[in-house]
Formats: structure tokens, C-alpha cells, sequence
């Protein structure tokens, strides 16, 4: 039977770090299209669930070539990934992967050779959830990488399960997997189902996002030239490129405190979880 959508079950279910249920080992499969997606838009639950025991594999889709200012692709993709896998350890991430699909190009690309790769996750890393992107959250969304990835997650969900999609993998020795809980994070989710607080665990989102300075860079020179087509003093931001750490720390406190504030926190993060109804099931990374 299919369950009701979040919007009529009633208000989100809030989530202190002591709420959160022993992972003991469970591996939870988070699938982003770029390097700093964890640290932006998910580090607070991935630093909980670490915490808790829940073993984080992280895959990365694309190659991030173009997101820098002033250094050739090649540069661009080798101090992204470097810098991808320092803030995975800030945010006790246990193991990374990188699939590196050209960046800001799955617009482009192939939705069923996409969901192949992580259905082929899937069958070999055997999670007890998913977390990536909200296909439904798509209001202030503007990177179609963002959008296509949420998409070919979201299937795979489902065909990872069947036994005559790809049976080459079967044919490798791997074999049909039912992942049980989906988690949705995004710049705006739908229905949240779960609000987490995450101010013990705030300065590792702002460590994790600083462990990103070729990124940073391009951030701030995009938001440099936007205020002087503005004919604003775009001087601030070169400053920030000196020293991004007020401008991080007081742009993430804002809105983990805007997430927050609705109930009684002083940071949060919101998520949709979507999973079955199944009898006698262990407590799953949101406690129930």
C-alpha cells in the first residue's frame, strides 16, 4: 500500500544528537555530483550519523574540472579532490569514490547509464539507506547536475532490487539489494520529515566547508562579479578570499539557525525520509 505523503502526517519529527540510534557498522550511501555537496548541504546529519556509528560511503559522480577561478582543469580537478577528501574526515565520512562524470554536464548525459553506476553501488556496497539529493525539491534549484542526479538515485532505488536490471552485475558476482530508508536533503526540501539538531556539530560544517578553498574562491568571485553588475562594492569579497572564515561561519550559522528556529533550535537541518512499512525492522538513522 502506498503511505501518505509527509505533508499529511503531521509535523516533522525533531532529532537531538542523543535521539539518533547506534549505527553499529550499518552503511549508509550518501550519492552527491560534486565535492563540497556534503559539506553544504548535509554535514550536520553526516557528522551525527558518523558519531553514532553509522559507516558514511560517500560517492562523488562528477570530476569537478571547471569549478575554480584562475587554474586550468587539470589543477582544478586535482585540488578537488584532494580537498573532497579532507573535509570526508572532518565530517567522519569513512570511505569516498569518485565516478568522475564530466561536471555541469549530466544534463547531457545518459539518466539509465547514470542509475546503472549507482545501482552498481548499490548491489556492491549493500546499504541500509540512501541519502542524496530530493527530486522533489527543486524550488531555488539551479544546477541541473543537482536535479539529474536526484532522479537517477531515486530509480535506482527501486531497480537495484530486480533481478533482470543489468544482469551482467549478477554475472560479477554481485547480486539484488533493497535498500530500506531514503533520506533527501536539498536547498529546499518539500515535505521534511525529520529536523535534526546540529549545533554541537556546526564548526564541522564550517571546518568542512573551509577545507574547500578552490571552490570558495570560485564562490566568491561569482558573488564579486554579481555586485558589480549591481554597483555594489564588491571589495568584501576579495577580502573573504583572504580569509573566508567569518563570512563561512556567519553565512552557515544563518541558515542552520533559520532551520532551526521553527523549533526551538539554534540549528538545524531539515531531511525527507521515505522508506516501507516493514514489521519488526530495526530502528532505522532517524530513531523510529
Amino acid at each position: 500500500m502506498p503511505s501518505l505523503p509527509p505533508a499529511l502526517k503531521g509535523a516533522p519529527r525533531l532529532l537531538r544528537p542523543a535521539d539518533i540510534p547506534p549505527g553499529r557498522g550499518r552503511v549508509l550511501l550518501l550519492v552527491v555530483a560534486h565535492a563540497d555537496d556534503p559539506a553544504f548541504f548535509a554535514a550536520g546529519v553526516t557528522a551525527l550519523w558518523a558519531d553514532a556509528g553509522w559507516r558514511i560511503h560517500c560517492l562523488r559522480v562528477t570530476d569537478d574540472a571547471l569549478d575554480s577561478v584562475g587554474l586550468d582543469p587539470a589543477e582544478t580537478i586535482r585540488r578537488n579532490a584532494a580537498e573532497f577528501r579532507a573535509a570526508a574526515r572532518i565530517l567522519g565520512i569513512a570511505a569516498v569514490e569518485d565516478l568522475m562524470w564530466r561536471t555541469d554536464r549530466l544534463g547531457d548525459a545518459s539518466r539509465v547509464a547514470l542509475r546503472e553506476r549507482i545501482i552498481r553501488a548499490i548491489r556492491r556496497l549493500r546499504p541500509f539507506g540512501l541519502v542524496s539529493f530530493d527530486p522533489y525539491a527543486v524550488f531555488g534549484e539551479d544546477n541541473l547536475d543537482h536535479k539529474v542526479l536526484a532522479e537517477a538515485v531515486d530509480e535506482a532505488f527501486w531497480c537495484a532490487q530486480f533481478d533482470k536490471h543489468h544482469p551482467e552485475h549478477l554475472a560479477e558476482g554481485l547480486a539484488p539489494h533493497g535498500v530500506w530508508e531514503r533520506w533527501y536533503f536539498g536547498r529546499s526540501v518539500l515535505c521534511p520529515t525529520h529536523v535534526f539538531d546540529t549545533a554541537a556539530v556546526l564548526d564541522r560544517q564550517v571546518a568542512a566547508v573551509l577545507a574547500h578553498p578552490t571552490m570558495l574562491a570560485n564562490i566568491l568571485n561569482q558573488l564579486a562579479l554579481q555586485a558589480r553588475t549591481a554597483g555594489a562594492d564588491p571589495a568584501p569579497f576579495a577580502a573573504a578570499a583572504a580569509d573566508p572564515r567569518p563570512l563561512v561561519a556567519a553565512m552557515l550559522a544563518r541558515a542552520a539557525a533559520a532551520r532551526g528556529a521553527p523549533f526551538g533550535l539554534a540549528a538545524g537541518e531539515w531531511l525527507r525520509r521515505a522508506r516501507s512499512e516493514i514489521p519488526g525492522a530495526p530502528p532505522g538513522a532517524g530513531g523510529d
